[in-house]
Order: structure tokens, then sequence, then C-alpha cells
């Protein structure tokens, strides 16, 4: 594989420099577009208005470039757990926003599993743990937090935190990833809106019909 820079001179912080900025919102936007991340830094420079070089300057190669997108959409989604598990509410009504939300993350950023998939994956060990740093890591360690203000809130059973991030991130991630084998396999249609409410719906009841005590916890419908 080629080498990925990783360096600080290479790593600009979202909204920090826009050149680099265009070329991330590029990247996304054609990876959404033809719903793969197999885009070529000549295609990005199109569509960013870019010379191809720039991405070499800023990102080090392409998959600096997309380390750096998967970063940047992270970070987004980690700021808005840290919001809400600081917000007053109940625990149940905490998990509630969280699946849907990791749901519609991954609606939103439709590139975002198979990013992860490429980089943990087949991008060497250097990218496995920045994604490892910068996504997995801090998304445990919320669903760790959620999980024991639960418990302690009498609304939640003991749960094992990494068999729980694999439930939930293993479904979110099957209802994209997997799509094209079930597509194949039984003829069913892409993800649309109505598909990703359903799922959300489905996942809440899966999801808290297991964790939460019995005759504890708000009502869930």
């Amino acid at each position: 594989m080629p080498h990925l820079s990783t360096s600080v001179s290479h790593r600009f912080p979202a909204g920090k420099n826009t050149t680099a900025d265009r070329l991330l919102v590029a990247a996304g936007e054609l990876m959404t577009e033809r719903n793969s991340i197999d885009v070529s830094l000549h295609d990005i420079a199109v569509k960013s208005g870019f010379n191809a070089a720039l991405v070499k300057y800023h990102f080090g190669n392409k998959d600096g470039l997309l380390l750096a997108l998967l970063e940047r959409d992270a970070a987004t989604e980690m700021a808005n757990l840290e919001y809400l598990l600081a917000q007053p509410i109940s625990p149940t009504t905490k998990m509630r926003l969280h699946i849907a939300g990791m749901i519609r993350a991954y609606h939103q950023f439709p590139y975002m599993n198979r990013l992860i998939h490429h980089m943990l994956h087949e991008s060497g060990p250097e990218a496995a743990d920045e994604v490892s740093k910068f996504f997995v890591g801090p998304l445990l360690d919320f669903q760790r937090r959620l999980l024991a203000q639960g418990v302690a809130a009498g609304e939640f059973r003991p749960m094992d935190p990494v068999l729980f991030y694999t439930s939930l991130v293993g479904a979110c991630d099957h209802l994209f990833f997997g799509r094209h084998s079930m597509t194949r396999a039984i003829g069913v249609g892409p993800v649309t809106d109505q598909v990703c409410r359903d799922y959300i719906a489905h996942m809440e009841t899966l999801i808290l019909d297991g964790l939460l005590r019995p005759g504890r916890g708000p009502a869930i419908s």
C-alpha cells in the first residue's frame, strides 16, 4: 500500500484552510453521488476546481485525504454525543436519540462505513490507529458512560460496553454495507428516508427491550 502521510503539516483542521476544506467537500460529494469510495485524485480535482497536486500537498496522498474526511465527519458526530450526554434528560431518552443519531449519521454520510472499513482493514496500521483514536475509542467511551448513567438511574440492566458497541455499530453498518448482498439475494431496495425511519424504530425496540430493567425507565413509544 502507498505510504499514508499523517504528519501535522498535512492535517489541516476543518475550517482552518479553505483549499483543504474544498477538497474534502468535493471528495465527500463525489462518493455520495457515486455511492462508492472509489474516486480518483483527478475526479476530486475537477470537482473542487483545484489541481490534483494540491491533494498531495495538503494530505500526502489519496488515503490521507480520505482519512481527513472521515476525521472531519467523526469530529462533528463526537461533539454531538458529548452534548447529548450532558443533557438533563433520562438515560433512556438519550439512548433513543443516540440510536437514531447513529443511523441518521450513516445515512447522511453514506461513504462513512466504507471509509471505516477501508481505513481499518486496507490502509495499514497507521490509518487503523488513527481511526481507532478519533472514532472507535471515543464512541466506545461515550456508550460506556451512557450505559453507566442508565444503570445508576435504575433504568438499564448492566451490559458489557464492548458487546453493546458491537451490536449497535454492527447493526448500523450492515444496513448500509450489507445492503448490496440483500439486494442481490431478495431484491430489497435502496436505503431511503423511510427505510431509515423504520430501522430506527426497529432498533429502538430491539435494543431498549433488551436493555431496560423490567418496569423501569420512561415509555419508549
